[in-house]
């Protein structure tokens, strides 16, 4: 058990009427107790019915246990408490796209665009539901490099966070550019919800440039160039970059291998140009 869960689960046990059931089903989420987590919620919301980030949060960890429909109908309830709500509106665009409820999926993701900050998540997907909308009218699979001609929010032409928007062919592709240290250079991690996770997956990938150079060299590999491999929810491809930074590239477990590492170098071609841009 972590500090924060042992702190936050002492605090809710003093005082079972705390909203701290939130966070401390937030920490259990990410730690991947999806059941105590939804107990820990549950519980709270029982206390709290009226309380809009304890749905936000079940909506959350019904996404994680591939229970959409549930996530859809938290949400919804998160929009009744707070009309405009910016995740409550990314996340049920998400789930309709998923579902491929395309009107909807347009009509919530570009609420949740106008609602919230520049998200790049919520705006790749909104370009990609609109080009299969417009293919599907028209009678035509929509083409595979739809987001390159997509137009997204004003102000993003030399927004970091966008780098790779016009390299990545399919709106479950996502990649990010990491310093030595983990942190978020450029790009972004989104989740299957549309969250931008980034900043929490390069913390958990800080130093693996480092041990991936060790290992090949103890292995008289040589220098490490890439590696791919495949989790239960993506195929995820990594790449050191300039300074001992790390590149990620995440797609579904669907994306051909050749794709992915074709997707790789060129998010690292693009990396390099704008490292060397910013020298």
């Amino acid at each position: 058990m972590s500090d924060d869960v042992r702190r936050l689960s002492d605090e809710l046990a003093r005082d079972p009427g705390s909203r701290v059931f939130v966070p401390l089903g937030e920490a259990l989420r990410k730690q991947g107790q999806l059941e105590l987590a939804l107990k820990v919620t549950t519980r709270g919301l029982e206390r709290h019915p009226h309380f809009p980030d304890g749905h936000d949060l079940l909506a959350r960890i019904a996404v994680d246990q591939g229970d959409l429909q549930r996530a859809f109908d938290e949400w919804d309830m998160v929009l009744r408490l707070v009309p405009g709500h910016f995740g409550a509106l990314r996340g049920m665009g998400f789930v309709c796209f998923q579902q491929g409820r395309l009107p909807e999926a347009e009509q919530y993701l570009s609420a949740a665009a106008a609602a919230g900050d520049t998200d790049e998540g919520v705006a790749l997907a909104l370009a990609n539901v609109r080009a299969s909308r417009q293919a599907a009218e028209a009678g035509t699979a929509p083409a595979v490099d739809a987001r390159r001609e997509a137009r997204l929010p004003a102000g993003t032409a030399h927004d970091p966070r966008f780098l790779f928007a016009d390299v990545l062919t399919d709106a479950e592709q996502t990649a990010m550019l990491l310093d030595a240290d983990g942190l978020v250079l450029a790009g972004a991690y989104v989740a299957y919800d549309g969250r931008d996770v980034a900043q929490e997956v390069g913390a958990e990938l800080s130093g693996v440039t480092d041990g991936a150079r060790r290992a090949t060299r103890h292995l008289s590999l040589g220098e490490w160039t890439s590696i791919v491999f495949e989790t239960e929810v993506a195929v995820v491809a990594m790449a050191p970059s300039q300074g001992d930074g790390l590149l990620v590239l995440a797609t579904s477990r669907t994306t051909p291998l050749g794709l992915v590492r074709r997707l790789l170098d060129r998010c690292a071609e693009r990396s390099v140009k704008w490292l060397g841009g910013r020298a």
